[in-house]
């Protein structure tokens, strides 16, 4: 076993953490200390290279004596007392293995903020339990806020606990503690999606208008066309796109949130979006990036169609399905298409588009 002191770029800072390596597995320790990196012009003050000294003594400190605990077995998730390791340092260890996937890295990563806002101490395993759980579920419920200093959705509150909880089965599973305290605990309930799609006519209208990143366009109108996600497209290259005379076009894939693999049929308008073919290993939609300006880019370009909603690029995808269901396609084949492992998660389409009926039959309306 060798523990080795490493450091990673985060954000305006230089995260230190601890690498563990044995039998050619590897396991990592984020140890929350950080370092002043070099500013682009200039130098670090005295003071600050001062400060970035000291952190790293105590760094190097804390990694001599994981080292000693480890050959004495008694540190966190090595040791015969495995529910002393620290949850926190766990749950970051779990992120990070998730930051290849941009949007489920950045839910993880909000969990872990309001796990160090909540836990300022820390929290070893043996400090979760049915009670330190209903804290944090209040905690989430009726204090944690977001970034606008507004407190969580009900969406929010769910998500975030059941990442803890998943944490927890995942801690189980790896023999780090016994049983999972969160199955004495009732998660929070999820509130009904607002599900934003287009209609028939406003997806032409926007397609009938330029936008000033026609890649954004192509893909966007690409997946209401095919219901693919935003992480499939952004990966998706051309050996993937197929084609026989018996199927027509398809693309065999890989999902990447699901890793399942899927054969999906598209049509030849979607087709004939791709533009040239070009080498097997390209990227179809070249370009593609995910950001803040792309996002508001996009709207801009629903805008100038006069779409009024707030529109994101997952609402193509449930444009797909919200129009393929009022189309008159089976609910099963639907789900079939969108790669749902489980019916009931189609099954909120159905109620988007009851929904949606009932408020038109309130439009009508007589002065009697």
């Amino acid at each position: 076993m060798t523990v080795t002191l490493r450091q990673r770029k985060k954000g305006d800072k230089i995260s230190l953490y601890l690498d563990y390596y044995s039998d050619g597995k590897r396991d990592y320790e984020y140890l929350q200390l950080y370092l002043i990196p070099e500013p682009e012009k200039g130098k670090l003050t005295k003071e600050q290279k001062e400060e970035n000294r000291k952190t790293l003594v105590l760094a190097e400190a804390i990694r001599s004596k994981r080292l000693l605990q480890i050959k004495n077995e008694e540190y966190g998730f090595r040791d015969t007392d495995k529910a002393k390791g620290s949850f926190i340092a766990y749950f970051e260890r779990l992120t990070e293995k998730r930051r290849n996937s941009q949007g489920n890295w950045g839910n993880w990563d909000s969990v872990l903020k309001h796990l160090k806002k909540f836990t300022k101490n820390g929290a070893s395993f043996k400090d979760i339990d049915k009670n330190w759980l209903e804290d944090f579920k209040n905690y989430l419920q009726y204090e944690a806020k977001s970034k606008t200093i507004k407190r969580l959705s009900q969406n929010s509150q769910s998500s975030y606990f059941s990442k803890v909880t998943a944490a927890l089965k995942e801690a189980v599973k790896e023999g780090i503690i016994q049983t999972n305290p969160a199955n004495q605990v009732e998660g929070i309930k999820a509130d009904d999606p607002d599900r934003e799609f287009l209609t028939l006519e406003e997806l032409q209208a926007a397609a009938k208008v330029e936008c000033e990143m026609p890649v954004l366009k192509d893909a966007f109108i690409f997946s209401a066309l095919t219901g693919l996600r935003w992480s499939d497209i952004e990966k998706l290259v051309w050996s993937e796109v197929q084609h026989s005379e018996q199927s027509g076009y398809y693309i065999r894939f890989r999902q990447k949130k699901t890793k399942g693999a899927e054969t999906l049929p598209i049509s030849e308008q979607a087709f004939q979006l791709l533009g040239d073919r070009r080498k097997p290993e390209d990227k179809v939609f070249e370009g593609l990036y995910y950001s803040a300006w792309h996002n508001l880019k996009l709207r801009e370009w629903v805008m100038k169609a006069g779409i009024t909603k707030h529109i994101t690029f997952h609402c193509a995808r449930h444009t797909y399905a919200t129009l393929q269901i009022t189309l008159g396609t089976d609910i099963y084949t639907v789900s079939k298409l969108l790669g749902h492992r489980h019916l009931k998660t189609t099954e909120i389409y159905a109620k988007v588009i009851d929904h949606k009926k009932q408020e038109a039959a309130n439009k009508i309306k007589l002065d009697l």
